[in-house]
């Protein structure tokens, strides 16, 4: 009955294995029933990864063959099973995922960080296209919500929709914030040349832009960067 191994499980593998543990099916339905639940919020959902995913834990033995399943004049379809082995990967890969502490390195956070070598105006407008998308996504966690809560279905089922809009919110009511520091001027940005795209001197006078050449490293205490020290400045 072995096998598995090679690696741990993708989003994808939880979301086709935590399928298959509700009822054997064919990969395409698997497909279907994902993009229908809107699993395609948490994970890349496209049938030509969702097939070879099938495939390759078949190989591992954590699915199996149990028959074929044919619709109309459609070619036979392979239906699958969760196995012992596949149950197992599967609440195993969910704990470990639920209590790592590992970072996901998104993108956003790079881009507020080097967001400065952008003109203000720019940014601006940037940020407000993301504030009008992070809103669409609300609506349509709230649509979920209210679609579940008709339906009764039980709130285990659906408390990533609430952790989703909590972050979401989070994140659109900091944007609004930077937006109106920025917009006041609360929040000093740096200067550019229109012509050129080149950075302008500072209101401080300095050409170039200091940066500290490090910060504490993790779990030290804060410590106070003197700007006259060569060794706590960067100039880039």
């Amino acid at each position: 009955m072995g096998k598995a191994a090679p690696g741990a499980l993708t989003p994808l593998g939880v979301a086709v294995l935590a399928v298959l543990s509700e009822r054997s099916m064919h990969p395409y339905e698997i497909y279907q029933l994902l993009v229908a639940r809107r699993e395609d919020r948490l994970v890349k959902v496209r049938p030509g990864s969702l097939y070879h995913a099938v495939a390759r834990y078949a190989e591992l033995g954590l699915v199996r063959e149990v028959g074929t399943d044919r619709e109309g004049n459609r070619p036979e379809r392979t239906v699958y099973e969760l196995t012992d082995c596949g149950w197992q990967a599967l609440r195993n890969r969910v704990a470990e995922l639920l209590g790592s502490g590992e970072r996901d390195y998104p993108n956003f956070p790079l881009a507020l960080a080097e967001a400065h070598n952008l003109p203000k105006d720019e940014v601006i407008e940037l940020v407000n296209r993301r504030i009008a998308r992070r809103e669409l996504d609300i609506g349509e966690l709230d649509m979920i919500t209210r679609w579940a809560g008709e339906r009764a279905v039980p709130r285990r089922y659906w408390i990533e929709v609430e952790y989703t809009r909590a972050v979401l919110t989070t994140e659109k009511q900091w944007m609004e914030r930077l937006v109106d520091e920025l917009t006041s001027g609360q929040l000093p940005w740096e200067s550019f040349d229109p012509a050129t795209g080149g950075r302008l001197p500072q209101a401080d006078g300095c050409p170039k832009m200091h940066l500290p050449s490090s910060f504490p490293p993790p779990g030290s205490a804060l410590t106070t960067l003197n700007d006259d020290e060569e060794s706590d400045t960067h100039v880039r």
